[in-house]
């Protein structure tokens, strides 16, 4: 099975009231009108194994993630976090240290945030460690930023540097970029966004689907971190290893210019890596010209 056509069976499915529910599944967070007033609202987990390895990063580490991961969600809508729940299922045996060492991980980037953990359920099975939250934010002042905006002709911009980010700790100890998510709404009025779990050839594609485009890449732009400089093909590792957690828009070519004329992103660089262009195709541009097929090689969930 593969998690994106579940995801859209689902859709297909839905029937909400606009009028309660604007934005239900398929962006990075749903919309829920209450009193008056857009609540955000997503869950995610990290899964020993998957997202983590207990044994060699420790609990900690595994709590921070699982609050970062969803802090990531609000910031790919340029929200501003309220507050959190988490359900966790620890493993037979999990000792009492350890699970005040999960909560201190959750807690330490939930205060560093303003996302008081605020309940959930705990439970014990003889599997391995699952961490699952649901994360509640309201709209930034600019509203919500969502990934059908997108326009033919806007640019494609990143913050960051990408690449090998699961090889190293940086998919344990990146920093959600909710305060640049709210710098980019408000200076610059990003059309579309979406934070970069999967990798950017994937949630490029999530992009796209959304607004209905396609794109032009261009491999050059692309900033690669220096750990996947280690790697046999670094631009493959930009492309497509995932857990990068940085921000993935587009906005109007002017803006953009502005935007990298103005330098880092509160001290994070941005970099401009393309431009949407009419129709479905995704094209990589390379150095000498050459024009060839994205290929959609992150992360896909399949089962």
């Amino acid at each position: 099975m593969k998690e994106a056509s579940f995801i859209e069976h689902i859709r297909s499915l839905s029937n909400f009231d606009p009028a309660v529910v604007p934005v239900g599944p398929g962006d990075d967070m749903a919309v829920v009108r209450c009193g008056g007033q857009d609540l955000l609202v997503a869950a995610d987990q990290v899964l020993d194994g998957m997202h983590f390895r207990l044994a060699e990063h420790g609990a900690r580490a595994a709590g921070r993630k699982a609050m970062a991961r969803n802090l990531s969600d609000v910031a790919a809508m340029a929200g501003e976090p309220l507050a959190a729940v988490a359900t966790v299922a620890l493993p037979s045996g999990f000792s009492e240290s350890d699970a005040r060492q999960m909560y201190a991980g959750l807690r330490e980037l939930g205060d560093a945030f303003g996302c008081p953990l605020v309940g959930g359920d705990v439970g014990s099975w003889g599997a391995a460690l699952a961490i699952s939250l649901t994360i509640l934010a309201r709209p930034g002042p600019c509203g919500v930023v969502l990934r059908s905006g997108a326009r033919v002709g806007d640019a494609i911009c990143v913050t960051g540097e990408l690449g090998a980010a699961w090889q190293t700790t940086r998919h344990l100890t990146f920093t959600p970029r909710v305060a640049e998510a709210r710098i980019l709404a408000a200076r610059y009025g990003p059309r579309a966004m979406i934070d970069l779990s999967d990798g950017l050839s994937v949630d490029l594609g999530h992009l796209c689907d959304a607004s209905g485009v396609g794109a032009d890449v261009c491999a050059p732009a692309v900033p690669v971190h220096p750990d996947a400089w280690k790697r046999p093909d670094p631009l493959a590792a930009a492309l497509g290893d995932g857990e990068d957690y940085e921000l993935l828009f587009t906005l109007p070519p002017a803006e953009a210019d502005r935007l990298i004329a103005d330098g880092p992103l509160d001290g994070v660089p941005v970099a401009r890596i393309g431009t949407i262009v009419a129709g479905a195709a995704r094209t990589l541009v390379l150095a000498d010209g050459r024009r060839v097929e994205l290929a959609t090689t992150g992360w896909q969930h399949d089962t």
